[in-house]
């Protein structure tokens, strides 16, 4: 039987850590030169089920870094070449569909996403750079799975979040809504499964129910405490105004998934602000407690 190869290529929130403006507490350290800190760029994920054809679910603005950073990801025959086959979307953020540019030098490969997402990308002109004759752009049915013709089979879920920030209306957000727009992802391949939810208001039963049995969930780490950045005076949103899942706090992510048959959990999406980037702190150490893992850029995971 052959492996499920998961490539952790980003592992932190929009902005990455350290993000270019900020001198909060994770930050600072980091800029101090803190080797407990290590820079994340934004969260992004790459599989194969070869270890040579390679499906990313969704495209980090620092993607081309990433692929400098990844040798799977790397040209390898002829004058133009990629090992990237496939970019599944999860949502339309910025922080997930500008990496999509980069990959815009007539280099075949198929984009999934979500009627609403995929209308979304073509309401914004600049993402026609995919050239519609070489680009395919195909769409994700909630809660059907599909083969990829990769070795991976896909199934789409909705999960309760909110519309992209670029796409807000003044104060009159549904956070909590449940639509295409917000979705996680179920991957399968060699009898192994895999669940991807980078962000998440609430985590729903249906949501335990999918992650339920997983071999790997990576789960939204976006902060450790609801009100995190307003605490720190950076913002006024707190993580749930963001449409993420705090860890702690009343319905937290760090117990929600306990009771359930899940092989191995882990923290992606974590913003610059989060202590449990800190290596050894307080935080860090509930949480390795509580069984998860705190992802870094470069990690593998073979399932």
């Amino acid at each position: 039987m052959g492996t499920l190869n998961v490539a952790i290529l980003g592992s932190a929130a929009g902005g990455g850590v350290p993000q270019w403006n900020c001198r909060c507490p994770v930050c600072s350290l980091y800029w101090a030169g803190d080797g407990r800190v290590s820079a994340r760029t934004q969260s992004s994920i790459a599989l194969s089920a070869d270890g040579e054809r390679w499906l990313l679910i969704n495209a980090s603005p620092d993607l081309r870094q990433q692929i400098l950073n990844n040798p799977v990801l790397q040209p390898r025959n002829g004058s133009r070449d990629s090992p990237i086959a496939a970019v599944a979307l999860t949502n339309a953020d910025v922080d997930h569909i500008a990496g999509l540019l980069v990959l815009r030098e007539r280099q075949a490969f198929t984009v999934y996403a979500t009627a609403k997402n995929h209308q979304i990308l073509a309401d914004n002109s600049i993402f026609n750079v995919l050239a519609a004759d070489i680009v395919e752009r195909s769409t994700m049915v909630m809660d059907e799975m599909f083969d990829t013709g990769l070795g991976l089979h896909i199934r789409p879920f909705t999960v309760p979040g909110k519309v992209a920030l670029f796409m807000e209306q003044g104060n009159d957000v549904r956070i909590g809504d449940v639509s295409e727009t917000t979705i996680g992802i179920e991957i399968s391949a060699h009898g192994k499964r895999l669940v991807y939810i980078p962000g998440c208001a609430e985590i729903s039963e249906k949501v335990r129910q999918i992650a339920s049995g997983a071999d790997l969930l990576l789960y939204d780490g976006t902060t450790f405490t609801d009100d995190e950045m307003p605490q720190l005076g950076l913002s006024q949103k707190t993580a749930r105004r963001m449409g993420h899942t705090p860890i702690t706090g009343s319905g937290g992510s760090l117990n929600a998934f306990d009771g359930l048959s899940i092989r191995q959990r882990a923290y992606i999406h974590i913003n610059n602000t989060n202590p449990i980037l800190i290596e050894g702190s307080d935080e860090h150490e509930t949480i390795v407690a509580a069984g998860w893992t705190v992802t870094h850029d470069g990690m593998m995971f073979l399932l």
